[in-house]
């Protein structure tokens, strides 16, 4: 198939229905094991928070009643848990009654080299009990999202998943082009045949499945790999500076310091001033002396729920309004990089939309597995055989747990490619290098005398 693919290429046959199954099977043999991955890993993502508190009950407020602490008191219990660690933190509040107050400090010393690795402190809002401390990655949810976004790879791994969104439109692409029968043949290539063994039926429901999610696949990989690459569509369409995770403008505090700074309850009051019936999301502390207050505020009309673009920044000092950003003055552009976040995550689409996006990122692993079986069969590697229902689930489950034990296999090797090897090598350069200095020293050492 790899040597076929250059020769149709160079004799200018683009649209010959072989060309296009080589591409297809290139990309499902190179990347489809990628694609599956990405598609498991962030449909269950789609649910982090519930998964989360499904796995840590404590993180659930139990009978929710009566009004939340003050913001200040809720930091004053995370300093106090905390009081070696300086700088800002940011109150993000929950999204559901019964969900904790999260508190975020970007640079932990713990995992300070970390492209991404905050610390996370859950506080109860009606108690302002701290009930854990974790740190992003450590977690499974988090952990899990690391694999969707960067594969464990830090930069690299975002390229390579911003690259797979290529990859993964071809293949869709190609998928729904070899797939077309026709109109008049439109009805019976929708059905499955299950007395023509199990790889008809496999490769029918390979069929089906990627007709039916091949639209939200296309939206997934387009949001994804925009957010791998930010800059390009920033730059296309005039928005730099809206990417997912940017803060805004580096807004400093001008007012003289004096005895009476801004409290955080205050901040907020201020800030609501512009958007009186904006919902508070995000509150981040200055950063010294010089810091402002950021205030993160939620309009009806913006689909960004966990992080929306309404931003208000005060004066530590003089409680002035310094800055303020709008989404309603965005231009076009702007407005559209906006969506790419809660697109991709599904939250734009509300609660029948996230279910969509997690059955779409399901269907990625199960036609990555149809796919391979159907190509496995044609080159007699393995056997048809007749259609008993009962053979399935086995099958599933199998392969479900054999995907989620590479990924633990990658990951533990990774760890140790990160822990042993990687210090091992440094080391070795270390002495390397400080015997050149030393030879280097003893020659300029002769040279003088």
């Amino acid at each position: 198939m790899l040597k076929q693919l250059p020769s149709r290429l160079s004799s200018g046959k683009w649209l010959t229905r072989a060309l296009w199954i080589d591409v297809h099977l290139f990309l499902a043999l190179m990347a489809g094991f990628v694609f599956a991955l990405l598609g498991l890993t962030g449909s269950i993502s789609v649910y982090r928070e519930e998964l989360d508190g499904l796995l840590n009950p404590e993180l659930v407020v139990e009978n929710p009643q009566g009004e939340m602490q003050s913001l200040d008191k809720i930091m004053d219990s995370v300093r106090q848990a905390h009081p070696d660690r300086y700088g800002e933190w940011t109150l993000e509040m929950p999204t559901s009654p019964d969900g904790m107050v999260t508190v975020w400090f970007d640079k932990p010393r713990e995992t300070f080299f970390e492209r991404y690795a905050p610390l996370m402190v859950s506080v109860n809002p009606y108690t302002a009990e701290v009930v854990a401390s974790r740190f992003w990655g450590h977690t499974f949810t988090t952990w899990l999202l690391d694999w969707h976004t960067h594969l464990q790879y830090d930069d690299m791994g975002w390229e390579i998943v911003g690259g797979c969104g290529v990859l993964l439109t071809v293949s869709i692409l190609t998928g729904l082009y070899l797939w077309w029968p026709g109109l008049s043949h439109l009805v019976s290539a929708l059905r499955l045949r299950t007395r023509s063994g199990m790889i008809r039926l496999l490769f029918d429901l390979h069929r089906l499945l990627g007709v039916f999610s091949a639209g939200a696949l296309l939206v997934l990989a387009f949001t994804g790999f925009q957010l791998s690459f930010p800059s390009l569509l920033e730059d296309l369409f005039g928005a730099g500076g809206m990417a997912h995770g940017e803060t805004g403008p580096s807004i400093t505090s001008t007012a003289r310091p004096n005895d009476h700074p801004t409290v955080i309850e205050a901040a907020e009051f201020i800030a609501r001033g512009p958007f009186s019936t904006a919902e508070l999301r995000r509150v981040t502390t200055p950063a010294g002396e010089s810091g402002a207050f950021r205030v993160n505020l939620r309009q009806k009309s913006e689909i960004n729920h966990r992080h929306p673009f309404t931003t208000v920044w005060i004066d530590r000092w003089s409680g002035q309004i310094r800055e303020v950003r709008d989404p309603k003055s965005f231009s076009a552009g702007q407005t559209f990089i906006t969506w790419m976040w809660p697109l991709h995550t599904g939250e734009a689409l509300g609660q029948w939309g996230r279910l969509a996006w997690f059955l779409a990122g399901q269907s990625l692993f199960i036609l990555y597995v149809t796919g391979l079986l159907r190509w496995l069969n044609k080159k007699g590697w393995i056997k048809d055989r007749e259609v008993r229902p009962v053979d399935l689930a086995p099958v599933a489950r199998a392969l479900k747990k054999g995907l989620f034990s590479a990924m633990l296999f990658i990951d533990r090797w990774m760890n140790v490619l990160a822990s042993n090897v990687i210090p091992m090598l440094l080391g070795k350069l270390g002495e390397l290098t400080k015997k050149v200095e030393e030879s280097m020293a003893a020659y300029q050492s002769k040279s003088k005398k």
